[in-house]
């Protein structure tokens, strides 16, 4: 592609409710917290952000509803330079949400209720053609339906554009969606789902379950928490790297983070490890941020 670098973000924005307290609560157990704050979220919406405090031109393309909540998602993307042209208003479910419980240490278990970013499909593909176009790199997730992602995936590959898939929450993706994939990003827990293996939270677990995914898609990187990540890639390809070492505060976004960045280094045509290690490096930084200092 000769266009300018762009990436587009296709996919979920949440209304995050964070909560924080001494532990999360067990199945009855009721948990006095010490604060709470609202914030802009999906894992769509954080993508995007975190592409666009890159200086890359990134825009989104989602859905919210005629509420407060999407109201202050759209005020929140644009005032992090991200392009919301193609963010439909809806009419017919309520803005997603989320709610996300931190416990002492920063680690934290979430429910979301997907609500307006279940309408996503085929008309918003349509709307936002131009701009797919001129896509470098289509990043994806799961909290939208599966056949609208194959719909944008066909569209940017068509255009000849790369297609990422952060494949979270873990679930099975379709067969036409794994056919429009360049790169996989998964978690220890989705790959294994993926892989149908038992897959360990440490380096040489993401090396094996990168391995054993990349003889499905082209370009795999499976990320391993505090211990790092490991790419592997058909052509036997491979890359290891070590977490950098930092004071945890919160882990919340983490994974979104380095989503955004790297897609952000590919899109300007940096080199697969330069830009695993540019987004490691900002993960990094935003675990070492508290909550409350995030802007």
């Amino acid at each position: 592609m000769t266009s300018a670098p762009q990436v587009t973000v296709f996919g979920s924005l949440h209304y995050d409710i964070a909560v924080m307290g001494p532990d999360r609560p067990r199945k009855g157990e009721t948990v006095t917290g010490t604060s709470w704050h609202p914030k802009s979220g999906g894992k769509g919406g954080n993508q995007a952000v975190s592409s666009a405090r890159t200086g890359v031109a990134t825009a989104m393309i989602g859905a919210v509803a005629d509420d407060d909540f999407g109201q202050a998602l759209l005020a929140n993307l644009e005032r992090k330079n991200v392009d919301r042209t193609f963010v439909r208003r809806d009419a017919t479910l309520s803005t997603g949400m989320s709610v996300a419980i931190f416990d002492a240490d920063g680690d934290y278990g979430a429910v979301i209720v997907s609500g307006s970013n279940l309408t996503l499909g085929e008309a918003d593909i349509t709307a936002a053609q131009g701009l797919l176009d001129k896509t470098t790199v289509l990043v994806l997730q799961n909290e939208i339906p599966d056949a609208a992602n194959v719909i944008a995936a066909q569209a940017v590959k068509k255009a000849g554009g790369c297609v990422l898939i952060n494949a979270a929450p873990a679930r099975a993706l379709s067969e036409a969606l794994r056919a429009e994939i360049d790169i996989i990003v998964v978690n220890a827990i989705e790959a294994e789902m993926l892989a149908g293996v038992p897959v360990v939270e440490t380096l040489e677990g993401a090396v094996e379950a990168a391995r054993l995914l990349a003889r499905a898609y082209a370009k795999v990187i499976v990320t391993a928490g505090g211990a790092g990540l490991a790419y592997a890639d058909r052509d036997g390809h491979e890359i290891v790297m070590e977490a950098v070492k930092i004071k945890a505060e919160s882990t919340h976004g983490a994974g979104d983070e380095f989503i955004g960045v790297l897609a952000a280094q590919l899109a300007l045509g940096v080199d697969m490890e330069p830009a695993l290690r540019q987004a490691n490096q900002a993960a990094a930084k935003l675990v070492a941020t508290a909550e409350k200092d995030r802007v």
